[in-house]
């Protein structure tokens, strides 16, 4: 007869009245599947810890927020912002969904290139575009968003000399009523440097201004901010069209839509609570159709939405290395999934589940990652049931930035695995040897030897 696992007693007071403000009672179920994948497989086969994504999710999610914004305008575009995830296997599944590819760097560029996107389909942001840079968008076709005067004129010297005419928009900061306010990039609105900057442009005619951009920050909870910010937009769009009788083509209103994950000090779930895609769709929409923008002359909508479409098709495996009791008597589990490679975790609570069947004891604990440093929290605290020693748990909402800001920091970056529609698991980024790390190295002659 196999001999059961002890659980020390617990009292644990029970609220039989109205609920306290954590609700009436906590359920667990385990997760242990991905789209039909046994977790345990996915160990065995691929190694813990190991980063999940669901095809499915990402094709549900693209779907979802382009009927919600196709619904309510008549000409809408999608751009993936490959900073939020480029792995090469992701960006082509967006791709096929007709996204075009939304970069801030040459490297960023070079990808999309390379996986087959056309120029024409490319729109460059960001601040750090070198000459080259601008020199190969330029030959691509590419939509060049410029970010301030100094690429501004660096652009129109690269058009004389190449003879060519760029397509281009600039970049707008403004005041939506968020805070911080994002000035950091781009012309402000509200100063005239806007203004001042399409007057340059038009005047010079050596660039194609084809639309107008802005990014009003990242996880915006606030969905009337996007109506503020196409507001300015078009009332810049309208002044070019009565100074020059130049219309836009497009009118590029960014990303920072949230996801469906709970910050740092929120008080419900954010899967409750955050705005959906419909939410930001009816803001932004109706503030273009209701504008003086001549019905005959509206420009295109562009989204460059990122972790709203991809954090809940992610999931990070991990396994349980450890638990002891902190100083205080708390009960704390350490993972092999550390902050090097879940980023997020210092500003999301993420869900964790258990991937096996538990008991009934649950108890308040502190998730920690293996690394050698105290930062490394993966939750100060979330109510599990106990966990041994080789057990797993899958941390959900992780397909957002964690695979490009990751580091090999004390650890190797572990592998990627992507779930088919056919529910098979496709390996599409090996993990990190450490050949991978010293393959760089050079050490001098005289170091050689030890």
């Amino acid at each position: 007869m196999e001999r059961l696992k002890y659980e020390r007693p617990l009292i644990k007071k029970l609220e039989s009245q109205m609920p306290n403000k954590y609700g009436l009672r906590t359920e667990y179920k385990p997760m242990t599947e991905i789209d039909g994948v046994l977790i345990k497989d996915l160990i065995k086969d691929f190694g813990s810890p190991l980063f999940v994504i669901s095809e499915k999710k990402i094709r549900q999610n693209y779907r979802r927020a382009q009927k919600a914004f196709t619904t309510r305008y008549p000409k809408v575009q999608f751009a993936w912002s490959y900073k939020t995830n480029y792995i090469g296997a992701v960006c082509n599944v967006f791709h096929q969904e007709g996204s075009w590819a939304e970069v801030v760097s040459g490297f960023e560029f070079r990808k999309a290139l390379d996986l087959g996107v056309s120029g024409r389909n490319i729109i460059f942001n960001g601040p750090d575009k070198t000459e080259a840079d601008l020199v190969m968008a330029v030959q691509n076709d590419a939509l060049i968003h410029i970010d301030h005067l100094d690429e501004l004129y660096s652009l129109t010297e690269i058009a004389t000399q190449m003879g060519k005419r760029p397509r281009v928009a600039i970049r707008v900061n403004m005041d939506t009523g968020i805070f911080p306010m994002w000035d950091r990039f781009g012309f402000n609105y509200e100063n005239g440097q806007a203004w001042d900057a399409l007057n340059k442009i038009m005047h010079a005619n050596k660039l194609d201004l084809e639309g107008l951009h802005c990014h009003i920050g990242t996880f915006i909870l606030q969905p009337s901010a996007y109506g503020v910010a196409t507001q300015k937009l078009v009332d810049l769009a309208m002044g070019l069209k009565r100074k020059f009788g130049h219309a836009i083509k497009y009118i590029d209103l960014g990303g920072g839509f949230a996801s469906g994950n709970t910050l740092k000090g929120a008080f419900l779930p954010g899967a409750d609570t955050n705005p959906t895609f419909d939410d930001y769709a009816e803001i932004i929409t109706s503030a273009l159709l209701n504008s003086e923008l001549p019905p005959s002359d509206m420009p295109a909508l562009i989204l460059e939405s990122g972790r709203a479409l991809i954090d809940d098709a992610g999931f990070l495996i991990s396994s349980v290395i450890a638990n002891k009791r902190s100083s205080k008597g708390k009960r704390v589990t350490i993972l092999d999934a550390g902050v090097n490679i879940l980023f997020t975790s210092f500003w999301y609570n993420h869900k964790v589940t258990p991937a096996q069947e538990f008991t009934g004891f649950t108890e308040d604990t502190t998730l920690y990652g293996p690394l050698c440093m105290n930062i490394d929290v993966i939750r100060e605290e979330v109510t599990l049931p106990l966990m041994n020693k080789g057990d797993q748990i899958v941390i959900h909402h992780v397909g957002a930035y964690n695979m490009t800001q990751w580091m090999q920091f004390i650890t190797l970056r572990p592998a990627v695995v992507l779930i088919d529609l056919n529910g098979k698991a496709e390996l599409i980024r090996e993990g990190e040897k450490n050949e991978n790390v010293t393959s760089m190295e050079r050490i001098p002659s005289h170091l050689n030897r030890i």
